[in-house]
């Protein structure tokens, strides 16, 4: 039996942080290798090119076989991963990427600077249409070089203190250049712990250890990872009950992206694990700004004051969270500035309404997922206190799968947003356009300000965390008062797992994170 304690050291990196670990002969740990992990998926539907994910259960199954030059812990620590290091230039705009040298694809395949070169142009074609394209937008394809074997240079078109956390962006699996075309199924080949048995969509998803060649890096007990022998997604749907019937009866073992109802069923279940975690993940209430009525400001803000956020808080997320102001930066973000939270005003609402043509009032159609519970209760509630201002709102249910098809093109819907380490990077996702005056693939609303865009790009060059706060607090403000979208709450989300289920973390993305698991039988 080998005594091992990891003892971390965090290093601050250009605003960002890595960790370093280092060993030490003090604790006991005893790893039972081998068995299979039984998870519940949700939606496992047909994928091809990871880049075009546009949703986290996409690559919660991928990434135990495909990984990422990054990776960004639970506690919202960014450090190397497939990089040994990175190195950012003084004035952010140039940096320089160190691959680890002696990585093996589970094909046989030397992992080189071809292979991030390639990847990396794949993320930032339109053709592809990923949403890094937007998050990135500092970065040309052609300023992409490959210095050496194991070294690629980045040079950017404007500062950036976010790229180690743009590289851990879920889509952003590095892929073979020598065999990905496009469709990562017919080509499941990836650095990543586990290799691809079997998909079914819709049913299920199984992975096994890789072994030849082995995975490149070393448990606590001095061999390969992975403990498991496999894991199993297999998709329950979208109704709560059934998952949480499965992990009662013994059918699963973990839970993916359980939600409000899943922790509040089986909080006090003695045999489970539930692990909370705060996070800048919310749901985004958004308008099209460029289509009637919402092309009108004062309707904009109409809306924004008929929440009333603590009772949506309360009623929508059981009061696990924290109030939303209608901007999209978090108060878990490291420059998020305080501002005042605005107060249900119906009545100043209904005269909004009245100053821009609508004195009897609005009807509007308001598109949400049935499969999102607590996205329609913030509905219900809105439709509710929205009455008073003159608002008839009409909710149109529909399944999660549906409303993915449509999220981008309804005038008026909730779309779930995940949690980002950094407020800057949500930002460039979702408002701001690209060179052209094009809104970036993410941007749902269509909003483009000019003032708000000058003002992250200052951001994403702005090291000092105070000087960028300022930043932020005008961004924020931004938003608040032309901006596209209603925000009246960030969630707290849980991790559920079996206890039997050991080195399971929670993290605020609510990213599936297996490579260190064993099962304590």
């Amino acid at each position: 039996m080998k005594k091992i304690t990891v003892l971390f050291l965090a290093v601050v990196v250009l605003g960002g942080l890595f960790l370093i670990g280092a060993i030490s002969e003090t604790g006991a740990v005893d790893i039972q290798r081998g068995g299979t992990l039984r998870v519940t998926g949700q939606g496992l539907g047909r994928i091809d090119h990871p880049a075009r994910y546009s949703w986290v259960k996409d690559s919660n199954w991928t990434r135990h076989i495909a990984e990422y030059l990054t990776f960004t812990d639970q506690n919202n620590v960014t450090h190397p991963w497939l990089l040994e290091r990175w190195e950012g230039s003084e004035d952010l705009m140039t940096w320089t990427l160190h691959l680890h040298k002696g990585i093996k694809w589970n094909n046989g395949d030397d992992f080189t600077a071809d292979d991030v070169v390639f990847t990396m142009k794949e993320w930032l074609d339109p053709e592809v249409g990923s949403s890094t394209l937007g998050l990135m937008a500092y970065l040309r394809p052609e300023n992409i070089e490959k210095v050496d074997k194991y070294t690629v240079r980045l040079q950017l078109d404007s500062p950036q203190i976010a790229v180690p956390e743009h590289l851990y962006h879920y889509p952003n699996q590095i892929m073979n250049h020598r065999t990905f075309e496009g469709d990562f199924l017919k080509a499941p080949v990836g650095t990543g712990p586990f290799v691809l048995e079997e998909f079914v969509p819709g049913e299920r998803a199984v992975l096994k250890r890789r072994t030849d060649p082995p995975y490149w890096r070393m448990g606590a007990d001095g061999k390969p990872l992975p403990y498991l022998d496999k894991i199993i997604y297999v998709d329950l749907g979208e109704e709560a009950s059934a998952h949480i019937a499965a992990i009662q009866g013994g059918l699963v073992d973990v839970l993916t992206e359980p939600d409000t109802v899943h922790f509040l069923a089986l909080k006090d279940n003695p045999n489970l694990q539930v692990i909370g975690t705060p996070t800048a993940m919310t749901r985004v209430l958004r308008m099209r700004v460029d289509r009637e009525p919402w092309d009108d400001n004062r309707v904009r803000m109409a809306l924004k004051l008929c929440q009333n956020r603590e009772k949506i808080l309360k009623m929508a997320h059981y009061g696990e969270g924290l109030v939303g102001q209608d901007h999209h930066v978090a108060p878990i973000h490291p420059a998020y500035c305080e501002v005042e939270t605005p107060a249900y005003d119906p009545e100043r609402a209904k005269a909004l309404l009245a100053e821009a043509g609508y004195p009897d009032g609005l009807t509007v159609d308001l598109h949400v997922a049935t499969g999102w519970v607590d996205c329609v209760s913030y509905a219900e509630i809105l439709k509710e206190d929205a009455a008073a201002a003159g608002f008839d709102i009409r909710i149109k249910t529909m399944p999660v799968a549906a409303y993915w098809d449509v999220w981008t093109e309804v005038d008026l819907g909730i779309t779930p947003w995940t949690h980002r380490p950094l407020g800057t990077m949500v930002l460039g996702l979702a408002y701001i356009a690209d060179e052209e005056g094009v809104p970036v693939p993410w941007n749902e609303t269509r909003w483009v300000d000019d003032e708000f865009s000058a003002l992250l790009k200052k951001a994403q060059g702005t090291l000092d965390v105070e000087e960028r706060r300022e930043i932020m607090g005008k961004l924020q403000r931004i938003q608040m008062e032309r901006g596209s979208i209603l925000i009246a709450y960030w969630r707290n989300v849980w991790s559920i797992a079996h206890k039997k289920v050991q080195n399971f973390i929670g993290h605020p993305t609510q990213y599936d994170l297996f490579r260190e698991v064993w099962l304590k039988e």
